[in-house]
């Protein structure tokens, strides 16, 4: 008789409250770790949405990431990198698992069904940043934002997609798609035309964002 494996729990390993782990809870707009700081400390999204920026020598800003519950920052310590090469900075209240990097590496060794839900992350998210090197080269900016929406919404996975909240403003959507706020206000007003996006429980730019399937035909269409 063949035992199945029941599925594997990453947060509730993870809250078991190992030493060298705490659990720490943010308010918007705090700021992890910066651009250039030493590292040597994994975190891990327990709840909230956390930005990703990176600043160019000549000053100019852009979003290369906005990860949420169920990802990991500063990861790439565990294999000797010595700086953090962006700021990570929470984009609404979080609570976040702050895990030494030895602990990490001995929670690695120790367990191999953590190790392989890890190794399972960085292969996802390793398949996302090409895609979003792919989307940046060759996709128009209104392809661009299309996506970023779609992604924000969770559309492609087996849950059912979310709404996206307009905390994500459209300054911080012109970053992430490399493009002008006013070209993401002109593309959004677009959308609504369209009945690819609406807003609910406010006026237009507040309260909550839906997007709807249809707004797949901007990605899609040639």
């Amino acid at each position: 008789m063949v035992r199945i494996r029941p599925p594997f729990d990453l947060d509730t390993f993870l809250n078991k409250g190992d030493k060298g782990t705490t659990v720490l809870s943010f308010p918007k707009k705090q700021i992890l770790f910066s651009q250039g700081d030493t590292t040597g400390t994994v975190f891990y999204i327990q709840a909230g949405k956390v930005k990703m920026t990176v600043v160019s020598e000549h000053g100019k800003e852009a979003v290369v990431a906005i990860l949420e519950q169920g990802a990991f920052l500063g990861e790439s310590c565990l294999v000797g990198q010595a700086v953090c090469t962006a700021t990570a900075t929470t984009l609404e209240d979080s609570r976040i698992l702050r895990i030494e990097k030895v602990v990490m590496l001995r929670l690695l060794q120790e367990h191999p069904r953590f190790a392989e839900a890890f190794m399972s992350y960085l292969l996802l998210h390793s398949i996302r940043v090409q895609e979003d090197l792919v989307d940046q080269l060759f996709n128009s900016s209104e392809k661009r934002l299309a996506r970023a929406l779609l992604l924000l919404a969770h559309f492609g996975k087996e849950s059912k997609p979310e709404t996206v909240i307009a905390k994500i403003s459209q300054e911080t959507l012109a970053e992430m798609v490399g493009t002008t706020r006013s070209r993401v206000s002109f593309f959004m007003n677009k959308f609504r035309k369209l009945g690819f996006i609406d807003y609910k429980g406010g006026s237009r730019g507040n309260g909550v964002l839906h997007v709807h399937s249809s707004l797949l035909n901007v990605v899609l269409h040639d």
